[in-house]
């Protein structure tokens, strides 16, 4: 066979490379940016981050917050995800909230999304980050104009949801304002609705009328977030219902949960997302039985109150006392006992796993999280 001196291109498209690389670890992709150049970006390029975020070999892991009573400080940790909880990493607040600051009440709204975390100060509403705790990269979100325009008045800044608007590529905050004033003032109309926009880094009023969510629990499972909806619990005339705002078309649905109160002695409501579905977790006593149950429904369609699925009802249990989150598993739910330590309760075994964490009740919250180098900032503006 006649010899060729044909050039073998040693050029590899794209897409392939970007195929390739979004199925590493991303601790290995970080360090293949500083292969060439054009790398070093990539984790600013969309379409690879697209790729990347579908990536199955990146487990997400567990971010615990809690109140510790001997330091007196709320502590945040980097849960792994073995069976035991053997490892627990613990990560410096962002700047805003550690402890040499000054005093603050860390919530995360939601859950993280795209590694990004919401956390504002349940002390001070006007203190609201996104962060990144593998970049360290914060974004501080600028005050409301309502909060500057009418400081006269004693206003109440409530959040109810966070998430990712995958219509316009961009990161959004959903709260609800109510003014107060003093007998002898005329204070203005409300409430009202604002949504926060990470790309104009800026607020806006919205013209919409929904029910909001429950305040007495201190935020602590009363807000998920799924597929683009922030959804909400709350109760109005012994009545339980679920809101979804959608962050694209700004709509909203009210849903009622099937729930009879006076049944119950004691009982605590906890919203969650379980296998990609908007759950209820019930834990109560029944007025026939001093026990302690769980109930786990999950809802089927939005607006339809008879969509509700019940999932698990498990048997009395007498340590638990309210939950504080879900877990990456089907059936994985975390628990605060009645001895104030957090356990995981796998509902398909009935094992229960302790943590090695105490915690007062509202002090905790458990929510999933996966690692990413997305910048936080990179779309302002």
């Amino acid at each position: 066979m006649a010899s060729t001196n044909a050039k073998v291109s040693n050029h590899v498209p794209e897409d392939i490379i970007f195929s390739i690389v979004s199925k590493l670890p991303l601790k290995s992709v970080h360090r293949f940016t500083c292969v060439r150049k054009s790398w070093t970006l990539l984790f600013q390029n969309p379409i690879f981050m697209n790729m990347f975020g579908k990536n199955p070999n990146d487990e997400a892991t567990l971010l615990l917050n809690h109140f510790d009573n001997i330091d007196r400080k709320w502590k945040l940790y980097l849960v792994s995800a073995d069976e035991e909880f053997e490892s627990k990493v613990q990560l410096n607040w962002p700047f805003p909230f550690r402890q040499n600051y000054g005093p603050s009440y860390p919530h995360i709204v939601g859950s993280a999304i795209n590694g990004i975390l919401c956390i504002y100060d349940k002390q001070n509403s006007s203190m609201i980050v996104l962060w990144n705790p593998v970049t360290d990269e914060l974004t501080r979100v600028p005050p409301s104009r309502a909060r500057l325009l009418y400081n006269e008045y004693e206003t109440l800044f409530v959040i109810h949801g966070f998430g990712y608007d995958h219509v316009n590529d961009d990161y959004k905050i959903i709260q609800r304002i109510v003014y107060f004033g003093r007998y002898w003032q005329s204070v203005p109309s409300g409430p009202f609705w604002e949504l926060y926009s990470l790309r104009s880094n800026s607020w806006k009023k919205i013209n919409v009328d929904m029910q909001e969510r429950y305040l007495l629990s201190h935020g602590l499972g009363v807000e998920v977030y799924l597929n683009g909806v922030c959804y909400w619990w709350g109760e109005s005339d012994d009545e339980t219902y679920v809101v979804s705002f959608n962050l694209s078309n700004e709509m909203h649905i009210t849903t009622l949960f099937p729930i009879n109160l006076h049944d119950f002695i004691v009982f605590d409501r906890h919203l969650a997302v379980l296998n990609g579905h908007v759950a209820m977790i019930l834990s109560y006593v029944k007025k026939t039985s001093p026990s302690f149950n769980i109930s786990i429904s999950v809802l089927g369609e939005p607006g339809v109150s008879e969509s509700w699925t019940k999932l698990f009802d498990v048997r009395p249990l007498s340590c638990f006392e309210h939950p504080i989150g879900s877990g990456k598993k089907k059936g994985n739910v975390f628990f605060r006992k009645d001895d104030d330590e957090l356990a995981c309760l796998d509902l398909s075994t009935g094992v229960v796993e302790n943590i090695g964490v105490k915690a007062k009740r509202n002090c905790s919250q458990v929510v999933v999280y996966k690692e990413s180098f997305l910048s936080v900032g990179g779309m302002i503006n």
